[in-house]
């Protein structure tokens, strides 16, 4: 009758690491990776200030070149990345002035206090009896084969690291770039189906983590409710490669457009006017008339102010509402300003 069930069905799943992490950075890069893990099982929400994924820290030091590790203590059930990091230094520091003063480090259990950011003890464990594990008396075994543990293996979606170098050695995106995608599962596997539909992974890349992750973020949404699909992307990086619409006018003005309205990407550039004008004759006329307007300038260039190009290109840029393609029209005025 004092059984109390109110937990069941809740697992509690314990990672313990061998002592192979040398600095609060290292610290925090692990719990930052075992948070991604578990959000990518869909198992847990990796949110430490709600208590769902918590951090104890075991804190050795030893003298530069000895092979033993120091006495170990233990910092408890700490609720923030932040936290951790800044828990770990400070117990450090604390442990090496208690050595250079000739001081033996106590065997302790001990918390972090946010406020000043110090660690309190909280009580001791000097014998390694204090820290003994043993079986639960109580609770039957468990006995999993290894065709089960294969069985799940095989059920197991992309987890993050395993994305991040398909990122890298497939896409050829940089570290950066495959870091910022796969900070987030929905991200991660957008990204990954959109790359079924376009050759241009770095575009997408550009796209969904400029564009697509701004707008999420100013309308506080997730990635399923995007009105547009992965496939009408690909539509629009399309229009960019071949040179249809410039690549400024596809993110900030197209993209937007299809997300509001639904419409295609093509449809919408032909509606207000935004087809990048790749006719050779329509823009020479807009840069012979950019000349006309600044001729002194145009001796100035000539005499070694390469720089001035880019004025040049704002007025051909202005004359065509935006529409002129930039590498063309950069050649083109090139060609008229060195005659």
């Amino acid at each position: 009758t004092l059984v109390d069930l109110n937990r069941a069905g809740v697992p509690l799943i314990e990672i313990v690491s061998d002592p192979d992490i040398r600095s609060s950075q290292e610290a925090l890069e692990y719990i930052n990776q075992v948070k991604k893990i578990v959000k990518y099982l869909d198992i847990c929400d990796g949110n430490m200030e709600e208590g769902n994924l918590r951090c104890d820290a075991n804190i050795s030091i030893r003298l530069k070149g000895d092979e033993m590790f120091g006495t170990k203590v233990e910092i408890k059930n700490m609720n923030s990345t932040r936290n951790v990091k800044k828990a770990i230094d400070f117990e450090i520091k604390r442990q090496i002035d208690i050595l250079e003063k000739n001081k033996k480090v106590t065997h302790e259990t001990r918390s972090f206090n946010a406020i000043d950011n110090s660690t309190v003890s909280m009580r001791h464990k000097e014998e390694a009896n204090d820290y003994r594990y043993f079986p639960e008396p109580d609770i039957q075994p468990i006995i999993i084969t290894q065709e089960y543990i294969s069985k799940i293996k095989r059920s197991l979606p992309p987890l993050p690291d395993e994305l991040y170098n398909k990122f890298i050695n497939e896409f050829h995106l940089s570290e950066y770039d495959a870091k910022i995608l796969t900070e987030e599962k929905e991200i991660a596997l957008f990204f990954d189906n959109l790359c079924r539909y376009t050759k241009n992974y770095k575009t997408a890349a550009n796209i969904v983590n400029g564009a697509i992750k701004s707008y999420l973020n100013e309308t506080a949404t997730n990635i399923e409710n995007l009105e547009i699909t992965s496939e009408e992307i690909s539509e629009l990086i399309d229009l960019i490669d071949k040179g249809i619409v410039s690549n400024t006018i596809a993110i900030n003005k197209i993209l937007p457009e299809m997300i509001k309205t639904n419409k295609t990407s093509i449809l919408i550039a032909e509606e207000n006017n935004w087809i990048q004008e790749s006719n050779e004759d329509a823009i020479i006329k807009y840069i012979n008339d950019a000349i006309k307007r600044y001729p002194q300038k145009v001796d100035e260039y000539k005499k070694g102010k390469k720089g001035l190009l880019g004025l040049f290109m704002g007025e051909v840029m202005k004359m065509s509402k935006g529409n002129a393609d930039p590498k063309l029209t950069s050649q083109l005025l090139k060609n008229e300003l060195e005659k």
